[in-house]
């Protein structure tokens, strides 16, 4: 199956379990005058909602490139998700309005053992389903399906809380639907957020995930002639369309067809195991200055702030060396960078420096 028929097939199947919950909480929760229980129906339903939106995204997401989107439409799953977020966020917020007033007025409820029974059956069912969810999202790399799968796992919990308030209820004739109709809403309210963050994350660019930026390094270096493998960017134009480009070490021997090839071997060798599309650049190699490029990772070395260096080069008829460093986000990057050439500058005064600033985007 094709990663979008798995999204609707187990959305499909979401849906289906949702509603048949729906149907028997509404129900128990009418019949006994149980909020909490009304509510985890309720919240069932946005689930399968959730799930509807969920297919809608996938399959606008998978129409193919064309002259005015040129990258596809891969992103429209991120704003399925925002969407999605938003009902959630808005279940959790009128739960929390009907719940607020049952903590200073409980409602009497009357639970018999056929609604304990489907209740318990109902926590088991979202615990498997929530699991199922999950995985395939995880599987597939669907944000909408990890979601959805994470607020199974808090349904499934909030539900056996329900059961063990309506015991509670039974034995101690205490009310605690009011506070576990809060507690359930705050829980939904938070979910909510923590998908939306996500979410936003991926749509505005967050940091590239560090296991896959090593992965990736890795097997760029894995290729005979590569020293170092720098610079790596991926832009995320939804979760099967990822872009970006890469700094490669080679030595300043190699022919301009011996790059080309190089650097062909390794956009399909990434391609092939990762999915991406990467754009290689090159860093030249020369050991006759060894000396001096042992020396400033000796000094670097000195620096905590300091990440990375790679890119030295020197171009002897300018008397110029340069090379890129990495300056950790929060430290006083010009003054790392000045105090660094300084040192340099001490010891090899008959060159010239120029430092690139280059930016921590991957690890």
């Amino acid at each position: 199956m094709s990663r979008q028929e798995k999204i609707v097939k187990t959305s499909i199947i979401g849906i289906v379990v949702n509603l048949i919950l729906v149907a028997f909480k509404a129900t128990i929760g009418i019949l006994v005058n149980s909020i909490a229980i009304t509510l985890d129906a309720v919240n069932n339903l946005t689930d399968a909602l959730s799930s509807i939106i969920t297919i809608i995204g996938t399959k606008l997401a998978g129409k193919a490139p064309d002259k005015d989107h040129p990258y596809g439409y891969g992103r429209i799953e991120y704003f399925s998700s925002v969407i999605i977020a938003a009902i959630v966020l808005w279940a959790g917020i009128t739960a929390l309005m009907e719940s607020w007033p049952k903590i200073f007025n409980p409602d009497v409820t009357s639970y018999t053992t056929v609604s304990l029974i489907i209740v318990a059956v109902a926590v088991i069912v979202k615990f498997v389903l929530g699991k199922y969810v999950k995985n395939v999202g995880e599987e597939i790399n669907s944000q909408a399906l990890v979601a959805s799968g994470s607020d199974a796992f808090f349904d499934a919990i909030l539900s056996l809380s329900t059961l063990i308030a309506a015991i509670v209820s039974i034995f101690w004739h205490i009310s605690l639907e009011g506070i576990l109709g809060v507690i359930i809403s705050i829980v939904i309210i938070k979910a909510s957020i923590d998908m939306l963050r996500e979410t936003v994350d991926s749509m505005i660019g967050a940091r590239v995930d560090s296991e896959l930026s090593q992965k990736i390094k890795s097997s760029i270096c894995e290729l005979p002639g590569v020293y170092g493998a720098y610079d790596l960017t991926l832009h995320n134009y939804g979760p099967e369309s990822m872009q970006g480009s890469v700094h490669v070490e080679v030595d300043d021997t190699l022919t301009a067809l011996e790059i080309h090839n190089l650097t062909r071997m390794i956009a399909q060798k990434i391609y092939s195991e990762f999915s991406i599309i990467l754009t290689v650049g090159i860093y030249a190699r020369n050991d006759k200055y060894a000396e001096i490029r042992d020396e400033l990772e000796r000094i670097a070395s000195e620096y905590e702030e300091v990440l990375e260096v790679h890119g030295f080069i020197v171009f002897e008829e300018q008397k110029l060396i340069t090379f890129d460093i990495i300056v950790d986000f929060d430290a006083d990057r010009q003054k790392v960078k000045d105090e660094i050439s300084e040192k340099l500058k001490a010891k090899y005064p008959e060159f010239n420096y120029m430092i690139i600033d280059d930016y921590d985007v991957s690890d």
